[in-house]
């Protein structure tokens, strides 16, 4: 960690939780697993977008925590399998989980991750019985070689669940030679500051790695999913990875977390003008956090915001438009879908 990055994150802990949690307002879909339904069924009927939901969940304490979580995820399967809004599969949510939700010993606070694999196993039961999919999320490398075991192993065993590779781990050039065809993998530069020894330090690197290794997950017949909100570098996915090889949508989606305003990049998007070739728009997939204990969601915030310095332009953005009488969030999103109908502006 260089000394403006660790200066930015001493700032960033000092930061009272209200401020968190009013920095967070936009990216997060609000309080409870109705808020966080409310805003993908509005995302996909007004924007046509899909989206992941995730339940934010960080630094559990106690495992009578870890256990609600875990039924807030079984509610999560139940909840999207029965709304009537998500007609296809193409339009259910998948559903993103972390393991350390789970467990109140977490790997990377030195513990043995007791109870989060059961709780793993009992939602992917559940998510297989009901059609919805789910992505195990990555954690820091405390996390990984226990994430990707047992991803990979309920992949074997037919069930619809994906993982994410961070390409600053230098690990993970070997990792994804485990990934067999078919899974699902989203691929990040990754959020966790991790030591010079075991990752780069660069983004510009990290992000090189991500268009390399993403071709050769694509080559492998893997399903990829690229989240990233660096415009360069999803104009660069699609024209040097994508349109060369000849993909459709039905091998890879472009991932961006909700709220972030990025209006211009989503209507590139929608009306192909991003692609070099057939101008057929790339599938958009939103992440889409929620609530139920605040503690957990201002402790997600706070990473987030402490990991990665440019969330703070957004936040910025954010907060600019709320003081203009603007709601970030669904309107951006709608703005490209009517611009993608060659509708005006409203």
């Amino acid at each position: 960690m260089n000394a403006a990055t660790n200066l930015h994150a001493r700032f960033v802990d000092t930061l009272p939780s209200f401020l968190i949690r009013l920095f967070a307002r936009p990216y997060v879909a609000g309080e409870g697993l109705d808020a966080g339904l409310d805003v993908a069924r509005r995302l996909l009927s007004g924007a046509g977008i899909v989206t992941t939901l995730d339940l934010l969940a960080e630094e559990v304490r106690d495992p009578a925590r870890a256990q609600e979580n875990a039924a807030t995820y079984l509610a999560m399967v139940r909840g999207v399998a029965a709304d009537a809004a998500f007609r296809s599969a193409r339009d259910r949510p998948t559903l993103s989980l972390k393991p350390s939700s789970f467990t109140a010993a977490p790997l990377d606070r030195g513990g043995d991750g007791a109870g989060s694999r059961e709780a793993i196993e009992a939602i992917a039961a559940e998510a297989r019985r009901l059609g919805v999919g789910l992505t195990i999320d990555m954690e820091d490398h405390t996390w990984t070689d226990w994430t990707l075991d047992v991803a990979l192993d309920l992949h074997r065993r037919g069930f619809d669940v994906g993982t994410v590779l961070q390409t600053r781990l230098h690990r993970t050039a070997e990792d994804l030679k485990r990934i067999p065809s078919g899974m699902r993998v989203r691929m990040v530069i990754g959020i966790y500051l991790e030591p010079p020894a075991i990752a780069l330090t660069e983004k510009p690197a990290m992000k090189e790695r991500l268009l390399d290794q993403s071709a050769q997950l694509l080559e492998r017949g893997a399903y990829v999913e690229v989240a990233s909100h660096d415009e360069a570098l999803i104009r660069r996915f699609l024209r040097e990875v994508v349109v060369p090889r000849g993909i459709g949508g039905e091998r890879y989606e472009v991932q961006m977390l909700y709220g972030v305003p990025r209006a211009a990049l989503l209507a590139a998007l929608a009306n192909g003008s991003v692609t070099t070739r057939d101008k057929v728009p790339p599938p958009v997939r939103l992440y889409v956090p929620f609530a139920t204990a605040w503690d957990q969601a201002t402790a997600y915030c706070r990473r987030r915001l402490r990991n990665n310095p440019a969330m703070a332009t957004y936040v910025a953005l954010n907060l600019l438009q709320m003081l203009r009488g603007k709601t970030p969030g669904i309107a951006q999103y709608q703005a490209a879908a009517r611009h993608m109908a060659g509708a005006a502006p409203r």
